[in-house]
């Protein structure tokens, strides 16, 4: 099969991935902090070690505040339900924004009678940047934000977002579901309060594990109360860092398997990066070339994450989908792709979007393979 589906999940893994995750189940498949015994100290090592290294990968100053959780999602919920919020306070957010910071806002706007106004790419980084700084109200708290878009692999300017919010004393919000594993992130450095992100997408590891990260001296309030391992005689939740925002028993495995991710991202970092880019640029380009197709996002000189969103003529992007599954054993993701705004912004609701996303293990004959395929399919189209 041709794996054209990477932005979704990451396939196949490394093999560190999966043997670091083996090796738990195997050796010591215990419950961290959960016990004194070896195994148990053990499966406690593997959580510090992939907290310090989360840490020093994205520029965390404290690896207590790198938290764990099941994907980005329930990490984009604590963060954004945590935040103390009252009648009248405002939200910035983006149009390119997934359901899982979509939803939660949408949550606590009908829950505390908060606002918030989501800001419209029109393909300008000038204007928009002008229209976050316009939407800034005196009762704005937070800028919750997508770093690229899951849909067209736009990416944001996110450096100059966050120095205009910092001018303002915004609190920074970032879903790094498309980017983390793809780009240099530093909190500190770039001014981050909070980031989110999954394991199993850019970062090559395994589903089930995703993490928050949180740089400033902010509190939150969990949204998940229980055992934490330790601290069991008090009947509240512990104020300390990181149980207070972590309950129940962690994915120790998945744990392990994100932390092989780290050490294989540090070595392929620099480059990972250019062979995306290149296999992008040469889908880009072969699909512009064929008439009856149209891509969206950005153009060939622009930068964008390893996805190309397209339709052809005006059929359904479904079936395309499925004809690329049936006869090309070709992967790829079609329909709404869980961003309605998006849909609405490019007035594809009905039609939906064809996505073919791209990693470091797909190649340069996947893309011929592809290209082809689409060709034969849009002349099929054209005889009917």
């Amino acid at each position: 099969m041709i794996y054209f589906d990477q932005a979704a999940s990451s396939f196949p893994k490394p093999p560190e991935v999966i043997e670091a995750m083996v090796k738990v189940m195997n050796e010591f498949g215990a419950n961290p902090g959960r016990g004194g015994h070896v195994l148990a100290r053990r499966a406690a090592k593997v959580i510090s070690q992939t907290r310090i290294k989360a840490a020093e990968l994205f520029g965390c100053s404290n690896p207590k505040k790198t938290l764990f959780y099941p994907n980005a999602t329930v990490a984009l919920n604590q963060a954004i339900k945590g935040l103390p919020w009252q009648k009248g306070d405002h939200i910035i957010s983006t149009s390119f924004e997934h359901n899982s910071i979509r939803r939660p806002l949408e949550y606590i706007k009908n829950k505390y009678g908060v606002s918030v106004t989501y800001i419209e790419w029109k393909g300008n980084e000038t204007a928009f940047i002008q229209d976050i700084a316009n939407a800034v109200q005196p009762e704005t708290k937070l800028v919750a934000m997508t770093h690229a878009s899951n849909v067209t692999g736009t990416l944001m300017p996110l450096d100059k977002i966050i120095e205009l919010a910092k001018r303002h004393r915004l609190l920074t919000l970032v879903d790094a579901s498309q980017t983390a594993g793809h780009l240099t992130i530093n909190m500190k450095q770039q001014g981050i309060d909070m980031l989110a992100f999954p394991g199993h997408k850019g970062l090559l590891g395994p589903q089930g594990i995703g993490m928050l990260l949180v740089e400033s001296d902010m509190d939150l309030e969990p949204i998940h109360h229980g055992g934490t391992g330790s601290f069991s005689e008090n009947p509240n939740q512990p104020d300390q860092w990181p149980e207070r925002l972590e309950s129940g028993t962690l994915n120790t495995p998945g744990i392990a398997g994100l932390y092989a991710a780290f050490c294989v991202y540090e070595q392929r970092k620099n480059e990972n990066v250019p062979r995306e880019t290149l296999l992008t640029k040469q889908l880009y380009r072969g699909l512009q070339e064929i008439p009856e197709v149209k891509c969206y996002g950005p153009n060939e000189g622009e930068q964008r994450m390893p996805i190309v969103a397209f339709n052809i003529m005006n059929v359904d992007s479904q079936e395309i989908a499925m004809i690329l599954d049936s006869h090309y054993d070709i992967a790829v993701r079609a329909g709404l792709h869980c961003s309605p705004l998006t849909h609405e912004m490019l007035k594809t609701t009905d039609q939906g979007l064809v996505r073919a996303s791209l990693g470091i293990y797909n190649t340069e004959e996947e893309v011929k393979a592809f290209l082809q395929a689409i060709t034969e399919i849009t002349a099929a189209y054209n005889e009917t």
